[in-house]
């Protein structure tokens, strides 16, 4: 029979949370609120995911919550410490930027736009995809107080934002015929 790992550590009992490469920061400070509010946009994507019976929106959700492990983890880092993050593993960059763009303008393609304000609730998924959405929207808000000037961390929220609304809307509108997603 193999040990019990015990989950919890009781370092955090008084009211500090520690950093990626080390160092405690009170757990009400920029980061970790910034942080945490994207840990609920991964978990409310993996909602959406796990209703959706598309593989390709599937697909396209866990690569997102994939992404969002890397923005976490820059956020969760002493800015003293910046130098330690791996580009795309630990470091929000520009390419992951290009590549949401990429992804709009592709799933654009599939979907007549709305010419009226959006209502959301048509769809189960869409509608999850929504709330999503605004969970990103406020990581956006959030980041701003914890990402370093220069950081990819703001533009990555804001036009994941604009993927989740676009992707909702393709969700729950009427297809058109396209090539296959492809972010690269």
């Amino acid at each position: 029979m193999s040990a019990i790992v015990k989950i919890y550590t009781r370092t955090g009992d008084d009211g500090t949370t520690g950093l990626l490469y080390g160092g405690r920061v009170p757990k009400d400070s920029a980061a970790p609120t910034a942080y945490g509010t994207v840990d609920e946009l991964q978990a409310s994507l993996g909602v959406a995911r796990a209703e959706t019976d598309d593989p390709e929106v599937g697909d396209l959700l866990i690569g997102l919550q994939r992404d969002l492990w890397v923005l976490m983890a820059e956020l969760a880092t002493d800015p003293a410490k910046r130098d330690r993050l791996v580009a795309g593993q630990t470091l929000v960059t520009d390419d992951m930027v290009s590549r949401l763009e990429t992804l709009i303008d592709q799933i654009s393609e599939r979907f007549e736009p709305p010419t009226e304000f959006v209502v959301p609730g048509e769809t189960r998924v869409a509608a999850l995809v929504d709330v999503a959405r605004t969970v990103a929207r406020r990581a956006e808000r959030d980041a701003l107080a914890a990402a370093v000037p220069g950081s990819a961390v703001v533009p990555y929220l804001n036009r994941l934002s604009d993927l989740l609304w676009t992707t909702a809307r393709w969700e729950e509108g009427t297809s058109v015929p396209t090539r296959s997603l492809d972010p690269s």
